[in-house]
């Protein structure tokens, strides 16, 4: 019998899953097998898009106090928003794919009753590291964020100098768009698209993958998990250059701005109940054409 405690709280980002249609057709399912759910929407631009009427929704970081499961109904975002939204609760996440790729995502909606098997406590929990960033200006820390993905330095539409550096010793050097700091499941995101290795997301490693670099020379880098990364630009001439973690906001990086990158004290806990390993998914969506 399930147990009348467990709460399991379902995550839909309401522009992937159109008037909460999979949602609501995961809440009758596992109310029918005795478990009780609430809806925390996970926080998007909504393009003038409500919810449906009457829904009563709770707020996702009060909602995940309780839970013993989180299912996000989206894409890789939707899954990037709520473990961030989490991470120092860490509960399970449980995700079905509303996107393109979704290779973060265990379930297609094909597979959705095996979401029971989930709320049962069938499952694998598979911890992901995330990592820690730190900007740096005049000396003093002005912004501070954890990624499951990645941080990116960019310019627009323009070369860039950058610098690497790995515990003060330089790594690589060279003009270009930009850089990408990942963790293992970032390795199948942007860094993957920018030439990067595709590490399996169980382990620990920092990758360093340059984005369109003009020096042929320059490769990707797999670090051990406890460097510490500092990436810096150049003078530029004025170039406009951003920060962004995890595709969030813009955060202007000036020319002698510094970005801290370590392994995070925090994890995301990633439910596992498919039977998919990680090659199979690897094997078919990054196979496949969008």
């Amino acid at each position: 019998m399930p147990d009348a405690r467990k709460q399991i709280v379902l995550c839909p980002n309401p522009e992937r899953d159109i008037g909460l249609k999979m949602t609501l057709k995961a809440r009758d399912i596992l109310k029918k097998a005795g478990y009780e759910t609430v809806i925390s929407p996970v926080s998007v631009q909504m393009r003038g898009r409500s919810l449906p009427e009457p829904i009563e929704t709770v707020p996702l970081e009060e909602a995940a106090k309780n839970a013993e499961l989180l299912i996000c109904f989206g894409g890789d975002g939707t899954i990037l928003k709520t473990a961030r939204a989490v991470m120092r609760n860490p509960v399970p996440i449980l995700g079905v794919n509303l996107g393109h790729k979704g290779f973060m995502a265990e379930l297609e909606p094909n597979e959705i009753e095996l979401i029971v098997s989930a709320a049962e406590g069938l499952y694998i929990p598979i911890s992901r590291m995330m990592i820690d960033v730190e900007l740096i200006r005049n000396g003093e820390v002005i912004f501070t964020d954890s990624a499951l993905n990645e941080a990116v330095i960019c310019g627009t539409a323009t070369t860039i100098e950058i610098s690497a550096y790995g515990d003060g010793c330089r790594i690589t050097e060279y003009t270009g768009d930009g850089i990408i700091v990942a963790t293992p499941t970032g390795s199948t995101a942007y860094s993957l698209a920018a030439g990067g290795a595709l590490v399996e997301p169980t382990a620990k490693n920092i990758l360093i993958t340059p984005i369109c670099a003009h020096v042929i020379t320059v490769r990707p880098f797999v670090l051990a998990p406890d460097r510490i990364v500092t990436i810096k630009t150049g003078e530029n001439r004025g170039k406009q250059i951003w920060l962004s973690v995890d595709g969030g906001d813009l955060i202007p990086f000036l020319p002698e701005d510094e970005l801290k990158v370590k392994m995070s004290q925090y994890r995301t806990i990633m439910a596992h109940v498919s039977g998919k390993s990680f090659y199979d998914i690897a094997y078919k969506k990054l196979g496949e054409r969008i």
